[in-house]
């Protein structure tokens, strides 16, 4: 049986998706007041026989932080998908993403040892690869440096740690690194907010950009990854590397919107930032624009595929498709 946590995000309910329609028997985390029935509405977006499929999945109320549920979870679990986490920019938040990030993961680490789970998937992030130099290609092996990070990124890091921890202690781990990931769904949350972002018709775009990929190839990779006899390696998942503009530019024009024209400079985010200081200061809505998410704006960082395309001999899909698919769904549920 096959353990799923974070089947309630964007790229687990995808992957519930992909397994169930395998016929292979899935077990899947719910944290309590979590709304399954985005997980449903994923599921319709691509079958007529969704709410068949979703059935099939054995649910199991519990966080990542829950030991004894976790304990339950993991009863005759041969594999594992770790694809929980918590989404934040906000330096606030950064205990919290302590807690469920890192402590989390090693939860799934210690648990995985200890019930000689045979292969464990970790759903890691670009944030912790090495920053690419001198206008060439970050790749696996780039050396990762804190500055200038973000404190999601932070915390992914520490738990990629937790990971490689499991594997010295004899734990068969694969990692992939996304980069931002692209698909229908969960508008409120995570990348999904993208496609929100770029409905609104901005007219400014930041002048930075990075690597992107599908939810389809993530969900690809990670299981081409667990059925195969690789063990302790980490892949990034980028099929392009585009500016922030380029990306807005693909969507705007499908979400009836103008695409954006004036480049963002840097004295107006740094008044961005201030404002956002002030406004969080009176509402408690959360930081959205802080020092490191304006360095991440203003750069550009792009990201090799190549040990993807060589090992693994995978090709990745144009995002053109998915753009337009999420496009097209987000307009439908946001008239």
């Amino acid at each position: 049986m096959i353990l799923v946590t974070g089947g309630t995000g964007l790229v687990g309910a995808h992957l519930l998706l992909y397994l169930v329609k395998t016929n292979v028997s899935v077990r899947a985390i719910h944290r309590e007041g979590s709304n399954l029935r985005n997980v449903e509405n994923v599921f319709s977006y691509y079958n007529e026989d969704s709410a068949k499929l979703f059935q099939k999945i054995d649910w199991v109320l519990g966080d990542i932080n829950d030991i004894p549920a976790l304990e339950k979870a993991f009863i005759d679990i041969d594999y594992v998908y770790h694809a929980a986490a918590m989404i934040s920019f906000d330096p606030a938040d950064f205990e919290q993403l302590m807690k469920i990030n890192v402590e989390g993961t090693a939860n799934i680490v210690n648990l995985s040892v200890a019930n000689s789970i045979k292969k464990l998937c970790h759903v890691s992030t670009i944030g912790t690869i090495g920053k690419s130099v001198n206008s060439g290609l970050a790749d696996e092996e780039s050396e990762w440096s804190d500055d200038n990070i973000n404190v999601y990124a932070r915390s992914k890091y520490e738990a990629e740690m937790e990971v490689w921890r499991g594997s010295q202690e004899g734990l068969s781990v694969v990692m992939v690194n996304p980069g931002v990931i692209l698909g229908p769904g969960f508008w409120n949350t995570g990348t999904g907010a993208l496609f929100k972002t770029a409905h609104k018709g901005y007219r400014f775009y930041p002048p930075g950009g990075t690597g992107f990929v599908s939810v389809h190839d993530v969900i690809r990779m990670m299981a081409l990854l667990m059925n195969s006899s690789i063990s302790d390696q980490r892949y990034i998942a980028v099929a392009e590397n585009l500016k922030f503009k380029e990306i807005l530019s693909r969507m705007c024009p499908l979400l009836g919107q103008s695409k954006p024209s004036k480049k963002l400079k840097f004295w107006q985010l740094e008044i961005g930032r201030v404002v956002d200081i002030f406004w969080n200061s009176f509402t408690g809505a959360g930081r959205r624009i802080t020092r490191a998410s304006i360095h991440s704006m203003q750069h550009r960082d792009d990201y090799s595929n190549r040990k993807a395309k060589e090992e693994l001999r995978f090709e990745f899909e144009p995002l053109d498709p998915v753009i337009e698919f999420s496009c097209k769904r987000f307009m439908e549920e946001n008239p």
